[in-house]
């Protein structure tokens, strides 16, 4: 079901700035506009601009680096304050990030931890936190507060935390959002632009806290709201944080970042979920169509290959769907699902798609490497050389496979048909949960204290 825009309640809001700061805003909007219109396609491949990088695949274009250690090709190393497990985002020069650090005060009494380990800190107010970082010193350029706030509910105390949704830019702005605190944008030099409240308190699964990253394609930013009680996805003009449609959702807690798919000239937003992958008019959010299948607790964000899109879970009820766009209404149980798999999946980590190939990782380290086309594996659920804990989703370039693990290490695997371990790297008591981003050449990892810069000389 669809609300238009004038008959619905207005729950959340775009906050107005001041005069001053809006003549500013107003200024150097003009001056963007004249001067970046939209970014090139160049300057989007080169880029690491959202949490898939450049193509929505896990695939950076360009080489990265093979060899590394605490003393070897480490080009610099910042320490990021608070805990944070959004992916940094490059553009140029210019590295982004979010995170939340602890002020200090306690409102409440102290939150008891969910049997899972949900709902740490729901009691702790936080400031809210943008960074840019210079990406060839690793400087911080500059650090802006967004909101300070006390959660109405905590995060998940291995793999949560207050500043987990990953931020985008278009190397005009960039756009930080931390879910029921709202979205944030800013110019590339922290001037804020606009924020808007959505007007929810979302309620996770046993308070695990939020996390799904908005997508931007053109002049829109797309955003999903899926929790245990009023789900919906939302449209907004990248611009002016205007609500171009809102449509509800019947689910319950996911974290799947939505994908812009584009089919015989007809473009969608598929969502992943857990009651059902959907797909979204592009321009009014009007129903497509939907198929069953996955489980709960839905992470991964789904890839597109061709004329199929995929979508999987890896929680209690694992699934791996390929399925056929250019269909519509439900799809459950038809050929419009082509391939499917429960063997494999993953629970956590997005997968890597690269030369008509889908690589999937486990959170206990197991890789498969499955024929996109076919659904054939080419290698399935090979293990480790040793045993990792994985939360990370592995990334790509120039023939590699980057697997960054809870333990320390970084684990390099050839990109093909046959399983092949190229090198292990260490960073000696680092834990890798954000998922790495490559762009320049350069690999970049944030662990939970820090943000490296890995470069090959």
């Amino acid at each position: 079901m669809l609300i238009p825009i004038q008959d619905r309640p207005q729950g959340g809001n775009v906050t107005k700035l001041s005069k001053q700061t809006t003549i500013a805003v107003l200024l150097s909007v003009l001056v963007a506009a004249v001067l970046v219109a939209q970014p090139s396609e160049t300057a989007l491949q080169q880029n690491w601009s959202q949490w898939r990088g450049p193509t929505n695949t896990g695939v950076a274009t360009g080489d990265a680096p093979t060899q590394w250690s605490d003393t070897v090709n480490v080009h610099w190393k910042t320490l990021i304050p608070g805990r944070g497990f959004s992916s940094p985002i490059i553009w140029e020069d210019r590295i982004f990030l979010t995170t939340a650090i602890p002020t200090g005060v306690k409102k409440g009494p102290q939150t008891r931890l969910s049997f899972a380990g949900g709902n740490a800190d729901g009691n702790l107010e936080h400031r809210f936190e943008v960074m840019s970082l210079d990406r060839l010193t690793g400087d911080v350029l500059w650090k802006k507060t967004a909101t300070v706030a006390t959660p109405h509910e905590g995060y998940h105390r291995q793999y949560g935390s207050f500043a987990s949704n990953s931020p985008v830019t278009d190397g005009t702005y960039v756009w930080a959002s931390f879910g029921s605190r709202g979205i944030y944008c800013y110019d590339m030099q922290g001037t804020l632009i606009w924020k808007k409240d959505f007007g929810v308190q979302m309620k996770m699964q046993l308070q695990f806290g939020e996390g799904a990253a908005p997508t931007l394609h053109d002049n829109s930013l797309f955003l999903t709201f899926d929790h245990n009680e009023d789900s919906f996805i939302v449209a907004l003009d990248k611009e002016t944080g205007r609500e171009l449609w809102r449509t509800p959702r019947d689910e319950i807690s996911n974290w799947s970042m939505p994908l812009v798919v584009e089919h015989n000239g007809q473009r969608q937003i598929v969502v992943s979920a857990t009651a059902k992958t959907r797909a979204y008019e592009y321009e009014t959010g009007r129903l497509i169509w939907e198929a069953s299948g996955l489980g709960p607790n839905t992470i991964p964000a789904p890839v597109q290959f061709g004329d199929l899109v995929f979508a999987m879970s890896g929680f209690r009820n694992p699934r791996l769907m390929a399925i056929r766009l250019g269909n519509t209404g439900d799809l459950t149980n038809t050929q419009a699902v082509v391939w499917n798999t429960t063997r494999g999946t993953s629970y956590t980590a997005s997968p890597v798609l690269h030369d008509g190939m889908l690589y999937v990782l486990t959170d206990s380290g197991m890789l498969s490497n499955f024929d996109a086309k076919t659904g054939t594996p080419h290698y399935q659920q090979v293990r480790m050389p040793k045993p990792y804990n994985f939360e990370a989703s592995p990334i790509a370039a120039a023939g590699k496979l980057y697997l960054a693990t809870e333990d320390q290490d970084v684990v390099i695997v050839k990109l093909g048909a046959n399983f092949e371990v190229l090198t292990t790297n260490t960073l000696t008591d680092e834990s890798f949960i954000a998922t790495p981003a490559i762009a320049h050449g350069d690999l970049f990892l944030r662990s939970r204290t820090a943000l490296y810069r890995i470069g090959s000389n």
